[in-house]
């Protein structure tokens, strides 16, 4: 059953990191802190994918190898997603203005 629940947010952060990354680049060159908030939530959402990747694994079948592929996921996967989040809150605070700016 976990299992299950696993692997749906490992899709629908895959889907997220996808839309975001995707957003990131059709964002066109005179907003650069808005590519760079969109930025940050790719990596978030790769970070939660990585996360649920890893928690996924001790769900699986009994192993060595799966504990220690869970070990490197899980703390890399905190340390992507609270860095690019701090990152988007910091550039979201500016995207106002810099739409301001732009529409001069």
């Amino acid at each position: 059953m976990f299992n299950l629940i696993f692997v749906f947010f490992i899709i629908v952060s895959a889907v997220f990191y996808l839309y975001f990354k995707t957003r990131q680049f059709r964002t066109t060159y005179m907003l650069p802190i808005r590519k760079k908030m969109y930025a940050g939530m790719a990596g978030a959402s790769l970070g939660v994918l990585l996360i649920s990747f890893g928690l996924n694994q001790f769900t699986l079948d009994v192993g060595i190898t799966r504990y220690i592929i869970a070990a490197v996921f899980i703390p890399l996967g905190l340390y992507v997603s609270v860095n690019n989040y701090r990152r988007y809150k910091h550039y979201n605070r500016f995207v106002v203005e810099e739409a301001e700016l732009n529409q001069n």
